[in-house]
């Protein structure tokens, strides 16, 4: 939690730096990943305010409370032209019922490919990949998993709907994402009849003004970890986008069973700074 005030104090203490030209809210936030997009779920955006050859630079911490288990996320992107997106975000998930810990770290790239968040028909698409490295494969060796470290691929398409529900603009996002982790990677990858799968996640968030939003998101799991059911997730949350050097994200969670401790619910928080 320290991590997350002392990033938040840093953005809004800087918020009179140059964070590029975007419109403010369409970097959208930094998720668990360290990526652009909601709480769970990348999205097509690229993180920042860089437009045409601008150069932006993101930190972000975020926590995930939940009945048995503590996420602690943090990391730094950094992005140009607003269409290359580079990132690095360090997991730590607390075993709090279990004991112990869990981490791992997690390297993305994306690049836009075609299309506008706003101003075009087209939806703005953009691809990604991520390498994930378990640092702490014991337990996940232990319960089936092949690996340590593996590649997801995604696809991502989000659009802003102008006056789409009273007044208010609307933005959908459908991320397409390969991959063969257990838990995103936090329980491993791979082993003994695992197969790459094609996973669904999606977001849908409503703007209530320039710098306000709620939403909700669904990410789809491969459940292939036979020792326990892995279960979807989902989220509901709100975003105040302070400025454009500083947002900070809120929101409900609800995570299924993990390793066999059953309705992981809690809390989502997450800061952000830009500059």
């Amino acid at each position: 939690m320290k991590k997350i005030l002392v990033v938040l104090c840093l953005a809004v203490a800087s918020s009179n730096l140059m964070a590029g030209s975007k419109v403010i809210a369409t970097g959208g936030a930094t998720n668990i990943e360290g990526n652009s997009g909601g709480g769970i779920v990348p999205w097509a955006t690229i993180n920042g305010y860089s437009s045409s050859d601008e150069w932006s630079v993101t930190t972000f911490a975020a926590r995930v409370g939940v009945d048995d288990f503590t996420l602690d996320s943090y990391g730094v992107g950094a992005s140009f032209n607003n269409q290359w997106e580079l990132s690095f975000a360090r997991q730590k998930l607390g075993l709090d019922t279990i004991g112990g810990e869990l981490r791992q770290d997690v390297l993305g790239i994306k690049y836009k490919v075609a299309g506008e968040l706003l101003y075009t028909a087209m939806p703005q698409i953009s691809l990604g990949v991520q390498f994930k490295k378990n640092r702490d494969f014991a337990l996940p060796a232990a319960v089936g998993a092949g690996d340590d470290s593996g590649y997801e691929f995604y696809v991502a398409a989000t659009k802003v709907f102008f006056d789409a529900i009273a007044g208010r603009n609307l933005l959908l996002n459908t991320t397409v994402r390969s991959t063969e982790a257990h838990q995103t990677g936090l329980l491993g990858f791979g082993g003994q009849g695992v197969t790459r799968k094609l996973m669904f996640e999606s977001s849908a968030v409503l703007l209530l003004n320039y710098n306000l939003a709620v939403g909700a998101e669904f990410k789809q799991k491969p459940n292939q970890l036979g020792f326990a059911d892995e279960q979807h997730w989902r989220d509901l949350f709100a975003a105040w986008f302070i400025n454009k050097n500083a947002s900070v994200v809120l929101g409900y969670v609800d995570l299924g069973d993990i390793a066999g401790l059953t309705e992981q619910t809690g809390f989502y928080l997450s800061v952000e700074g830009t500059w």
